[in-house]
């Protein structure tokens, strides 16, 4: 549906006219490559990285954790202790595109209103990175932070994950994992926020939220899972592909972030109600007129900052 029928926040609306505007000024994305179309997203979204909180420090790092190489960058606000917890930040994108620096103000945002520092990981994209490698990467951070954290100031023993759309995907999968291998200790908090947790639409999410002019439309959404996918019907049953399909009991407390204009609602509202019906202690809020890829509007729309802080909030109490 477009986004011209939908009861916008005004302010959500004022944003992706801009991001519009943005988009037009470039290629048709379905007409470039990968390369392109990555580095087209670098350039629409380069704004949304502008101002916010500056950090008392902040840590550059490209090296193997235990599953291949990962670039990291983690952000160190004013408050935050001496050795700090930390929130790994996984970004969204299809599995397919964005990068730590698309989602640089958004952490750093995180980092200020929460006081810990945030780990932002730009894993390997797909499709020249098929599932499980990134996912993989992601474990072998967490378990390095969990014994080397130190090494750059992060408290091994306060460690949380999270991130939006593919990456609060991510986050739960390698909870999943560390769950299934008999470390349930080692995270302490998910924030998954509007996930994307299953490469199943349905026809009524798509009437709803899809079609023209919409944010994301169902076969958007599933070109991503299809380039994350070596073979999308088999793997679709995996669980670590696709969580909705887990079994959650003994993942940590988690905290739903989910806009109510959005063709991955009923994901995120199946996923809540699945994690609550394991015994997970779970926060879904549904915040109203808003679209996937919201909190991007931190800078001018009070939603999205309210969103982040509500977030931040939640991943603080449970890192204390």
């Amino acid at each position: 549906m477009a986004t011209d029928r939908l009861k916008l926040d005004p302010e959500i609306r004022a944003f992706l006219d801009g991001m519009r505007a943005r988009w037009a000024m470039h290629p048709p994305f379905a007409t470039l490559d990968f390369p392109a179309q990555r580095a087209v997203c670098e350039q629409v979204r380069a704004p949304l990285a502008e101002g916010g909180p500056a950090m008392v420090r902040t840590i550059e790092r490209l090296f193997d954790p235990g599953a291949g190489p990962l670039h990291i960058r983690a952000y160190f606000p004013e408050g935050a202790a001496t050795p700090a917890p930390a929130l790994i930040y996984l970004h969204g994108g299809g599995f397919t595109l964005f990068s730590i620096d698309t989602h640089d103000r958004l952490m750093r945002e995180y980092a200020a209103r929460g006081d810990f520092a945030v780990i932002g990981v730009d894993y390997p994209l797909s499709p020249e990175h098929k599932f499980p490698e990134a996912l993989n990467r992601i474990v072998a951070l967490i378990r390095w932070l969990d014994t080397d954290g130190g090494e750059i100031g992060v408290d091994p023993g306060r460690l949380a994950i999270g991130g939006d759309s593919a990456g609060a995907n991510l986050s739960i999968a390698a909870a999943l994992r560390l769950r299934d291998a008999g470390e349930s200790g080692v995270l302490r908090a998910i924030l998954a926020n509007y996930g994307y947790f299953s490469n199943a639409i349905s026809d009524a999410a798509e009437a709803q939220f899809g079609g023209p002019g919409s944010i994301m439309d169902r076969a958007e959404a599933l070109s991503y899972y299809d380039n994350y996918l070596t073979d999308p019907v088999r793997e679709a049953q995996d669980p670590y592909a696709c969580p909705l399909h887990a079994e959650l009991t003994g993942l940590p407390p988690t905290c739903l972030v989910i806009p109510e204009y959005d063709v991955l609602i009923e994901q995120s509202l199946a996923m809540a109600r699945c994690l609550a019906e394991a015994g997970v202690a779970t926060q879904a809020t549904v915040y109203p007129g808003t679209t996937h890829s919201f909190l991007e509007a931190m800078s001018m729309a009070a939603v999205a900052r309210r969103a982040i802080s509500d977030g931040a909030a939640f991943i603080r109490a449970y890192l204390a």
